[in-house]
This record gives structure tokens, sequence and C-alpha cells, in this order.
């Protein structure tokens, strides 16, 4: 299927790319790991780091705009309701031909199963928040927060 090598490598990601614990400063780091990053290559995103519903860290570069804002709350509601990367779930419904409305019932109005949206896992605890990106396409999004969770964790 189409789809299964992407689905292999995401949840890949998510079993490997745990945390011990994750603070404020933790938040602020990862955060400016991507800022920086976002400065350096020139790109329009919104950056959102959320832990049990305290934003930690948000920043909206020039170029992007308020819609930036409504996608990262979106994508945080998939990570929230499904415990897994807002792009993982969108993959899930791509590969079986379906959408939120019809499997879940749930609004694509107030949820985005797009990539971006990655949880911030504690291992053997579980998702504790999310590391967002917006105003790429889905698989830039989701790439930029997994390179950042990959160079904190190293």
């Amino acid at each position: 299927m189409i789809y299964e090598n992407l689905m292999k490598e995401l949840i890949s990601q998510e079993n490997e790319l745990q945390f011990t614990s994750f603070s404020n400063k933790d938040a602020v780091k990862i955060g400016m790991f991507l800022y920086k990053r976002a400065i350096d290559e020139e790109k329009a995103i919104t950056i959102d780091i959320t832990r049990n519903g305290q934003q930690l860290f948000h920043i909206s570069l020039p170029g992007t705009s308020a819609d930036n804002d409504s996608w990262i709350l979106r994508k945080n509601k998939i990570v929230n309701r499904f415990q897994m990367s807002s792009y993982r779930m969108g993959t899930i419904l791509k590969a079986s031909n379906t959408t939120l409305e019809e499997k879940f019932n749930l609004s694509s109005i107030e949820y985005a199963p797009h990539g971006g949206s990655f949880p911030i896992i504690i291992k053997n605890t579980g998702v504790i928040g999310t590391i967002t990106v917006s105003g790429l396409t889905q698989a830039e999004d989701h790439e930029m927060v997994i390179d950042a969770i990959k160079n904190f964790l190293k």
C-alpha cells in the first residue's frame, strides 16, 4: 500500500523520540532551535510548544497570519485526542480513504489531521503536550519538528 512505509516511519518516530522529562527551559530550547532554523532558511512559520494545556513557547515569523494559529490549535487537538502525531492521523485517514467526519464524527473545522504537530511523549508516562509548526507543507512542518526533537535528544 502507498502509505505503508510512511506509517511505519511515523510510528517509529513516536517510539524513538521520547523524553525523560520536559521543562519550560526545554520548550524554550527547542522553540529557539526551530526559530533560528526558520530565520536561517527564511521560512514563514508559526511555532508552538504546549505542555498539559499551558503554552510554553509561541512565535509567529513574518509572512504568517492568524490562520497559522488556527492550524496549530486544530493540529494540537488531533495529537491530544488520538495520542499520535497529526501527520500519522492524516495518513491513517488517507490510507483508509475516509475523513475525520466519517470515521470519528469530528469536524475538520475543529480538528486538522495534517502534518506538523508531534506529541511530547514522556517515557513510561505518555503524551503530555505538543510541539507544532505551521506554514509549510505538512511534510515540511512535520520534518522541522522531528529535526528539532532529534537535535534536542542527542
